[in-house]
């Protein structure tokens, strides 16, 4: 996959360079081996789940950590037994990492293994500042406006 050229978006805009970072962070993700398959659903307007298939491993051996807005989920079986001689091993058991890219006011509310899935509850908690706010309308006389010191303006005729 070609990195696409951004040298045009920094010489044209200002404040996004943190758009940039992401596009590169993204483009320098390990190349997607499909291991182990995964789902994403939207649960609600706000939460979402992942749902990551993880048969054969214990909560032991699986690593949830969340740094600079990436979900790693790491896989690591711990004291494999060598002894066992197999027939078919169809059971992939190998070590994996898995990573996510999470919006912003998007965290982890929880975790739970079942039934050999792994799943992630995400939840996005929208700062009060953000949130739409409806502003109230007075009824009546309109205030009389403030004068800020110095700025007096007084007009003559």
């Amino acid at each position: 996959m070609r990195r696409p050229d951004l040298t045009p978006l920094y010489k044209t805009t200002i404040g996004f360079d943190h758009l940039a970072s992401i596009l590169d962070q993204l483009s320098n993700l390990d190349s997607d081996n499909g291991f182990p398959p995964y789902n994403i659903e939207r649960l609600g307007e706000n939460s979402y789940r992942i749902s990551m298939a993880v048969a054969g491993f214990g909560d032991n051996d699986l690593t949830l950590e969340v740094k600079e807005g990436t979900l790693t989920i790491r896989g690591e079986k711990k004291g494999e037994d060598k002894a066992r001689q197999y027939i078919h091993q169809g059971i992939a058991a190998r070590n994996f990492e898995r990573r996510f890219r999470l919006a912003e006011y998007v965290e982890v509310s929880g975790a739970s293994l079942e039934h050999g899935l792994l799943h992630i509850d995400l939840k996005r908690e929208l700062p009060e500042a953000m949130k739409p706010r409806t502003i109230k309308i007075a009824k009546g006389t309109p205030s009389t406006p403030r004068v800020i010191e110095g700025e007096s303006r007084e007009v003559h005729a």
